[in-house]
């Protein structure tokens, strides 16, 4: 009776693995969010170079959680969007004027 009361107080109070911290999940959306084409394993790469300790699984996890498709399905890039982000690029290019060592401009 002693040890079936000791084995009860003694139990933890929630089993399984804690919850990941919210912070986190709000962290791991945002870079889904801003990065339509990074996959789980690469959001779980950066939050790895910003020093967060997270598994991969987990990350799978919390976008399976909140609906988020799989990349290949979210990256669906038109050329219209690609040259909208290239559009500075591209205008910083067409004011470039470089001049040859024989004084030729180009």
């Amino acid at each position: 009776m002693l040890k079936q009361r000791h084995a009860r107080t003694c139990r933890p109070k929630r089993p399984g693995r804690p919850p990941t911290v919210r912070s986190i999940r709000a962290l791991i959306l945002r870079l889904v969010r801003e990065n339509p084409s990074w996959g789980y394993r690469r959001v779980h790469g950066e939050l790895a170079t910003l020093g967060i300790k997270v598994a991969p699984s987990t990350v799978w996890e919390i976008l399976k959680q909140e609906g988020v498709a799989p990349s290949p399905e979210r990256a669906s890039v038109t050329w219209a969007d690609f040259l909208r982000s290239q559009a500075d690029a591209l205008l910083a290019c067409d004011f470039l004027e470089t001049v040859t060592l024989n004084g030729q401009r180009h």
